[in-house]
């Protein structure tokens, strides 16, 4: 009896088996017949033509597991059907979902809207400042680096911050990203101030954003009519995933909610930070605006500008200030009607201040969306994982923005001038030219970011000031605090460097005592690109960026004699250079010694000259260089004197800020400044040499292009086959008055 009861068993378990086995055959089968397996992770979305079989193959499934069921009735074991998953906080709701917290990051399969591959995704970011304008570039940098889609960004910017992005947007030249600019000046006051309302100035902020941090506020106003959905970031916003994703949520809203945020993770809105804590009102624990998905369409139907200020009106009786800007104000118009919000997954704004229940949001690597550095300690914030948080953001900051040009194949872009230009030169290079390195190089497009740290340099009406031009890269980062201590004036300087030296330049100026005590130094950084260094692009920028009538053109391991900007400045005013086409020269000379006893007065420098503790600049390798301004004359000089041109003359000049330009061409060593020099002839500037001026250069390791000059004879003939070509360009540009150059230059 019990040995058959055995045998009924095993034959019984055997069917169940054979069941389940034939069961995801038929399955798997059919799974290959509908192109895809079921195995696969089920929000990976469906194809809408699909529907129908995808109805018939789930009416199979319910069959064969009814089939099942009577199998396991069978044999008298009650199966679960599965536990509930525990609720994870912060986690929105789906359509039609009773709460938003039964359903996890990890196992929620939300509604999916495809974004197509050519989609124009729009984004919008309030920028103001220098701190702020190297913050975006980080941003940017993480959602081109993840994203598909074309992209226009729409940054509301001061003039400063609009200055900076606009040109480096212009340098970075990415394909498929659009860029429009909007005066936050105009949002902060109305664009019609006699007539019109204040937008935002009116509005008490203790935040310290200040007045910009209410500009998000006014975006439904501010953007283009016809635009009809945006995202809005924070500055300190990291992106860890396709931005693409968070545009498909608009997809979900539902047809009242118009703004999309993500739960505050702190507890200030609940009023219990500290005693006599009164925050704003705001619905539970209130919604974070670091991340907003806006739709502006509806936005303007409801007349969000009325909506928001009554209530900001209103609650400003009370509290009479904001604490949190913008935030203060949503989270206000919320509470008094929900509905207009959806509640984003905590994924998408993982906010890293203190004590913020953040960690709730995320299990694994996999589950980040979006990383806010929201707290003014910035990465210095206390957070359990905040190294993991901390390297990601640095892999974003030191990365080569170059590598982001890239194409998105298969999507028109809309045609670039400059970048049409750009491609047609190159096209017409010819690869087996000996001289095509330097060709290329001369075309090279280079980002450009602008006014790198804090410069508060305001251009007095002084018609006699002066700003030292220089340009260096980070092998000669040791000379900027010995300038600033010889020069108190003004001074423009483009560094060039890849984008993780910049940040180690960063780190540097902000823990000098002496550069961060300057608010007149401007840094312009170049990004590296090329074989070569492109000089003269350098000495361009820094040159174009100046706000005095004058320049000094120098070089960076060069320092400028103690009180020269004063002496200048006098010289400027009773030379009346500004009625006259002249060049100061500032004779230049060199120590071989790494320390000096720098000279304070003309006298001791030529006391020093005698001793051979000094020499005259380059007198041993390259005289004709400097020979031109006469040092014997300058000896006993007491006025200044002129002098000619000769060929090979490079000295260091104070001339007008609106001289010629460098010639780009010249790149790496050699005729960089010459060149230049000589094109101040050909517009007959004045060669005067300044009796009680001087400079010394100070001693360090040959550059790399040099030591290339001196070892590659094919580097020195493409030199001279530019030195030919620019010949040739100045006689077309000067005429007769240019053979002079092409003569002297026969005859050495």
């Amino acid at each position: 009896m019990l040995r058959s009861w055995r045998v009924k068993l095993k034959l019984l378990l055997a069917t169940v088996t054979l069941a389940v086995l034939l069961s995801w055959l038929y399955l798997f089968v059919g799974s290959l017949e509908y192109g895809r397996f079921l195995l696969l992770p089920p929000c990976l979305g469906e194809q809408p033509s699909r529907d129908v079989e995808r109805e018939a193959l789930a009416s199979r499934v319910r069959r064969v597991e009814e089939e099942n069921q009577q199998l396991r009735l069978q044999l008298g074991q009650a199966q679960a059907e599965g536990s509930d998953a525990s609720p994870q906080w912060g986690v929105s709701a789906e359509d039609g979902d009773p709460t938003g917290g039964e359903r996890s990051n990890r196992t929620a399969c939300p509604k999916q809207r495809t974004v197509h591959k050519c989609e124009l995704l729009h984004v919008a970011i309030v920028c103001a400042g220098h701190n702020a304008s190297r913050d975006v570039v980080t941003l940017v940098k993480s959602i081109l680096f993840h994203r598909k889609n074309p992209l226009h960004f729409h940054f509301i910017t001061d003039s400063v911050a609009h200055q900076i992005l606009q040109t480096l947007f212009q340098s970075w030249m990415v394909p498929s990203v659009h860029v429009s600019f909007y005066n936050a000046d105009d949002l902060k006051a109305g664009t019609c101030p006699l007539l019109c309302p204040p937008e935002v100035s009116w509005i008490p902020n203790k935040h310290y954003s200040g007045i910009y941090g209410l500009m998000k506020l006014t975006l439904a106003k501010a953007l283009p009519s016809n635009l009809s959905k945006v995202i809005v970031l924070d500055t300190d916003i990291t992106f860890a995933t396709d931005i693409a994703e968070l545009w498909a949520v608009f997809g979900k809203f539902s047809d009242k909610q118009v703004i999309g945020l993500v739960e505050n993770q702190s507890d200030w809105y609940l009023g219990n930070l500290w005693k006599n804590h009164k925050p704003w009102p705001a619905l539970g624990r209130g919604f974070n605006t670091g991340v907003i998905l806006l739709l502006l369409d509806r936005l303007r139907r409801l007349g969000w500008e009325q909506m928001w200020r009554l209530t900001a009106e209103r609650e400003l009786m009370s509290m009479l200030s904001t604490s949190l800007a913008d935030q203060d104000i949503f989270n206000a118009v919320i509470k008094q009607d929900p509905s207009l919000v959806y509640r984003l997954p905590c994924f998408w704004n993982v906010q890293l201040s203190d004590h913020t229940r953040s960690e709730q949001c995320y299990t694994e690597v996999s589950d980040l969306k979006v990383i806010h550095w929201n707290s003014p300690k910035k990465l210095r914030v206390k957070n359990k994982h905040v190294e993991f948080f901390r390297n990601l953001y640095l892999t974003f900051l030191e990365y080569d923005g170059n590598l982001l040009r890239r194409e998105l194949f298969g999507c028109a872009s809309l045609p670039s001038p400059p970048s049409n230009q750009l491609q047609q030169a190159l096209e017409e290079l010819d690869e087996d030219d000996p001289c095509y390195d330097f060709r290329r190089q001369h075309l090279t497009q280079h980002r450009v970011h602008l006014f790198f740290l804090q410069y508060e340099f305001l251009a007095l009406p002084d018609p006699t000031d002066v700003t030292l031009v220089a340009q260096l890269s980070m092998d000669r980062l040791q000379m900027l605090e010995a300038i600033c201590k010889h020069w108190a004036g003004p001074i423009s300087l483009a560094l060039y460097m890849s984008d993780a030296e910049a940040q180690q330049f960063l780190r540097y100026a902000q823990a000098s005592e002496v550069l961060s005590a300057r608010r007149n130094v401007a840094y312009h950084i170049v990004y590296k690109e090329g074989q070569f260094y492109p000089i003269n692009l350098l000495r361009n920028v820094a040159l174009a960026n100046t706000q005095t009538p004058y320049v000094f053109l120098t070089d960076i391991d060069f320092l400028p004699m103690y009180g020269l900007y004063d002496y200048l400045r006098n010289s400027i005013q009773q030379l009346e250079l500004p009625q006259r086409k002249a060049a100061l020269i500032v004779p230049a000379f060199e120590t071989l010694h790494y320390r000096l006893t720098f000279p304070k007065s003309k006298a001791e420098l030529l006391s020093m000259l005698d001793m051979g503790s000094l020499y005259t600049f380059r007198y041993h390798v390259w005289p004709k260089g400097h020979a031109p301004t006469d040092y014997a004359k300058w000896r006993t000089a007491t006025v200044p004197y002129r002098v000619a041109w000769q060929p090979d003359f490079e000295p260091y000049v104070v001339v007008r800020r609106d001289c010629p330009k460098y010639d780009q061409r010249f790149v790496g060593f050699g005729w960089n400044k010459v060149s230049h020099i000589m094109e101040l002839d050909a517009q007959e500037y004045e060669l005067l040499v300044l009796p009680n001026a001087f400079m010394i250069h100070m001693p360090h390791a040959p550059s790399f292009d040099i030591s290339k000059f001196r070892l590659s004879s094919g580097y020195r003939g493409c030199l001279q086959t530019l030195r030919e070509e620019f010949h040739q360009d100045l006689s077309r540009r000067y005429g007769a008055a240019a053979l002079k150059y092409l003569t002297a230059e026969r005859n050495l």
